[in-house]
């Protein structure tokens, strides 16, 4: 299966998930890629945001690589925007990309997720799109995550509540359903609710809302495990790359 780039170039899908784990993969696909967007592009969530974001909204956005995620919340009135990636050459792109849009005030920065370099309390909104989906490539057993899996997406988690300011809010989007999501957001390190909902089509992605410092006794109850529910999708959406990306973390993790 092959994606194709903004500028018209055909690139195939790594044969495995495990590639998204390899730093050197980013750096090479964003050496050849303009533009891609995960879980689809912003005006399919856009009603899911609004009613979370103000002028006033410090944000920072976690794993930009290419999207257009920070230049459609500018769109909606964001001014304070910090933008993050891994990759270098997602962030050289990303800078270019912007300044020649005349968009000089979204902030971008070479910087690791798992190690936030910012103080506490410093954004209103942290927002992810597919980004901690990654975390969980090799995961093992989804009921029961591998320690490592779990070492990561903690220290994620940890660092967005940390800069999380007093009732900020963060929001991922993810294939992740609650019954997998939930007792790890749910973790008694973090004073946050859990709210989620879906869109999509036939293909559903998940919307979490975790607000700082709402926590009720309610998010404490233990989920119990059940079978997923089964999945059906538009010809569409079996041409995507997130669904190559979901069935090969599903392969790697039975």
């Amino acid at each position: 299966m092959d994606r194709t780039t903004a500028s018209g170039q055909s690139h195939p899908t790594p044969s495995t998930a495990l590639a998204y784990l390899n730093p050197r993969y980013w750096d090479e696909r964003f050496s050849e890629e303009e533009q891609y967007e995960w879980f689809k592009d912003y005006s399919h969530f856009r009603h899911l945001i609004l009613s979370h974001l103000t002028p006033n909204s410090s944000v920072l956005e976690l794993g930009c690589g290419n999207s257009q995620m920070c230049e459609e919340l500018h769109k909606d009135g964001a001014t304070d925007i910090t933008c993050i990636d891994l990759s270098h050459v997602a962030v050289d792109n990303m800078k270019r990309r912007l300044l020649s849009r005349g968009l000089k005030d979204i902030k971008v920065l070479q910087a690791d997720m798992l190690e936030l370099p910012f103080g506490d309390e410093c954004f209103d909104l942290v927002i992810e799109k597919g980004t901690m989906d990654v975390l969980f490539v090799d995961s093992g057993d989804p009921w029961n995550p591998k320690p490592e899996t779990i070492s990561k997406v903690m220290a994620t988690l940890k660092g967005v509540h940390r800069v999380l300011k007093a009732n900020g809010i963060f929001i991922s989007i993810t294939f992740g359903q609650p019954h997998f999501r939930r007792p790890i957001f749910n973790a008694p390190d973090f004073s946050w609710s859990v709210e989620w909902t879906t869109f999509g089509e036939t293909f559903h992605y998940f919307v979490y809302v975790l607000k700082k410092g709402q926590r009720s006794s309610y998010e404490d109850i233990p989920v119990k495990r059940s079978e997923a529910p089964p999945i059906n999708l538009l010809h569409e959406e079996l041409e995507s790359e997130d669904f190559a990306f979901l069935i090969n973390v599903d392969e790697l993790n039975c």
